[in-house]
């Protein structure tokens, strides 16, 4: 009988050395698998049930593909864009991540040893207790849920072979300048603007990047704008769960160890994201008299991103105050300022990402500036001093570090953007024929999410009898949330 115990289960440094630590390992591979399942199945099973029924299929499909073409994309190129040695002030040398020997020894993100004025080290080089493969997954599905809150601007009109290429165009030439530059080592961290996981390296590129993309792609068919209901409110909500539970990995992952610092970061992310829906639910019965389900979905994302770029960085108090901000700030631009503003009138943005993630995004690198506190800021920050304005100098210069950091994210998204879909036009429209846009899923497909004859579907009297709007469906205009896209 053979008793040989494989390599992998005995306690020797080839496969367990002496910098792994179990514990963080465990916890950086479980919240990268739980942000994971915030985009598949949780961004699939929302966008499937939030959008008109001729759209389900397509909407969810456009999150599926996006998820797994980021992955290739990711390990092949773009994680050393994002997290390698660094090319240029906000751009890292391309590069695989797939050798083993690479994968298998410590992580470090080379480019973030930090100096000071006089060029002496004040903080070296981010070296988690992991191997590279779990710092390339987590990071990676961060990439992937980009692209598919991205997609949130697009659903119901773009072209699927066109979204193929947009994929892997975006990703590389927007979102790793964004993370090379926040997080990765790039100009942006060196000078101090605070990004704890992604506010703006995700969200507030996300939203102005769907905005931007909307604008090019052209609008939704004239019926679909006016009348777009969802498709299953039920199915949305478990969709809307998975993605607030996942962000526990989202936000829990980002000191790259299961510390302190980590479990401030999820208590102060469920604090501002149940404050947000609680505020959003309220203004929807107080000015259209009825709290829309939509509405505190919405409320509870804008929540979630605001509290984003810093949950291990404020107290629970500051929380509450950054989730009244979240649930009424957003709020106000869009059912205020988008029905006034005839730019926002003029470009289409499916699921109105630009108010959920751009603005709640900046507005959280803001508040972090705000109320960033010292101690906190010691546990995670690379320049140890940062703290926010309310607890004094240099406070105030943090929240101008944090709008310009911002500033650039939007800059860069909409040239990179526009730049992107301009030359995918040149090869294929950016938006389907009017046909598909008046059958949906089966033109775009030849698959349907329900088999139940509707809303999209050519009328044929030999197959459906006779049927009419005025004697067999009654429709009410939706006065939810997303009536205003």
């Amino acid at each position: 009988m053979n008793t040989t115990v494989p390599i992998a289960y005995q306690n020797l440094t080839t496969a367990a050395p002496d910098w792994l630590n179990k514990g963080d390992n465990a916890w950086q591979m479980m919240a990268a698998t739980v942000v994971g399942l915030q985009s598949v199945p949780g961004l699939v099973i929302l966008y499937g049930s939030i959008v008109k029924k001729k759209w389900a299929v397509n909407s969810a499909f456009m999150a599926l593909y996006a998820f797994a073409a980021v992955i290739i994309c990711w390990v092949t190129w773009a994680y050393k864009m994002s997290f390698g040695e660094k090319l240029l002030p906000f751009w890292g040398k391309a590069g695989p991540a797939l050798g083993q020997k690479f994968l298998i020894k410590q992580a470090e993100l080379p480019a973030t040893t930090h100096h000071f004025a006089n060029g002496t080290v004040q903080t070296p080089m981010s070296e988690p207790y992991f191997p590279m493969a779990s710092m390339v997954w987590y990071q990676c599905v961060f990439a992937c849920i980009t692209l598919i809150l991205l997609a949130g601007s697009l659903l119901g009109r773009m072209n699927i072979r066109a979204w193929m290429m947009f994929v892997p165009l975006w990703l590389t030439f927007s979102y790793t300048v964004g993370a090379f530059s926040l997080w990765g080592g790039g100009f942006l961290f060196q000078w101090g603007v605070i990004d704890y996981t992604g506010g703006f390296v995700i969200h507030l590129s996300s939203g102005i990047a769907g905005l931007t993309a909307a604008y090019w792609v052209g609008p939704r068919s004239k019926a679909d704008r006016e009348r777009f209901p969802p498709n299953n409110i039920l199915l949305m909500l478990a969709g809307a769960g998975l993605l607030w539970m996942g962000w526990a990995g989202f936000n829990g992952g980002g000191p790259y160890t299961a510390n302190i610092d980590s479990s401030m970061a999820i208590l102060n992310t469920n604090i501002c994201a149940a404050t947000s829906l609680l505020v959003w639910t309220w203004l929807d019965v107080i000015f259209f008299k009825k709290p829309s389900v939509i509405g505190a979905v919405q409320g509870m994302i804008t929540g979630l991103v605001c509290i984003t770029p810093g949950a291990g960085l404020v107290q629970g108090w500051a929380a509450i105050i950054m989730g009244i901000c979240s649930g009424s700030i957003p709020w106000f631009t869009m059912m205020v300022v988008h029905k006034r503003w005839s730019l926002l009138q003029k470009i289409d943005d499916t699921l109105g990402v630009f108010h959920t993630h751009a603005v709640a995004g900046y507005l959280g690198g803001f508040l972090t500036g705000v109320f960033a506190e010292p101690a906190l800021c010691r546990l995670f920050l690379p320049i140890p001093d940062s703290n926010g304005a309310i607890y004094g100098s240099p406070g105030g210069s943090q929240i101008a570090k944090q709008l310009v950091g911002g500033g650039f994210i939007i800059g860069w998204n909409i040239v990179v953007t526009s730049i992107i879909c301009v030359v995918i036009s040149f090869i294929m429209p950016l938006r389907m024929s009017e046909e598909h846009l008046v059958i949906g899923d089966d033109a775009v497909h030849g698959e349907e999410a329900y088999a139940l004859w509707g809303d999209g579907e050519k009328y044929d009297a030999t197959k459906h009898g006779i049927h009419s709007l005025d004697e067999g469906e009654h429709f009410k205009p939706s006065i939810g949330v997303t009536q205003v896209m």
